[in-house]
């Protein structure tokens, strides 16, 4: 079965602190910046965004919740969440038989999920 998620997009509004945050939390660098538009690594037939800065689109702390991977290193990444400008909104816990999760509101006012396994 292919992906139900095919790319999505972060709004931010401020893209360096973004980057910084983002970069931080998710222990990979992010290197392919232009207009605006900063694109997560990703290879070939895996699932990518973008952090993105708009005026049309402003961060949210409701809406969907997006889930980023942050396998075997949950804590690591909870602690750099909050050491770059996030705010934990729910520590880690147990999600049953899909792992752990953290939710968090990034640098900029987005809800995201932290998980791991």
């Amino acid at each position: 079965m292919a992906n139900q998620i095919v790319w999505f997009d972060i709004p931010v509004k401020d893209l360096n602190r973004a980057i910084q945050f983002y970069s931080s939390v998710l222990d990979f660098e992010i290197k392919e910046v232009f207009d605006e538009v900063a694109v997560m690594p990703h290879g070939p037939g895996e699932v990518a965004g973008c952090l993105y800065q708009s005026e049309d689109d402003q961060p949210s702390a409701s809406g969907p919740l997006l889930y980023l991977n942050v396998n075997g290193r949950l804590d690591a990444a909870i602690a750099a969440a909050e050491k770059n400008g996030g705010t934990i909104v729910e520590p880690k816990h147990s999600i049953g038989n899909y792992g752990f999760r953290a939710k968090v509101i990034d640098s900029e006012g987005n809800r995201i999920a932290l998980h791991s396994e």
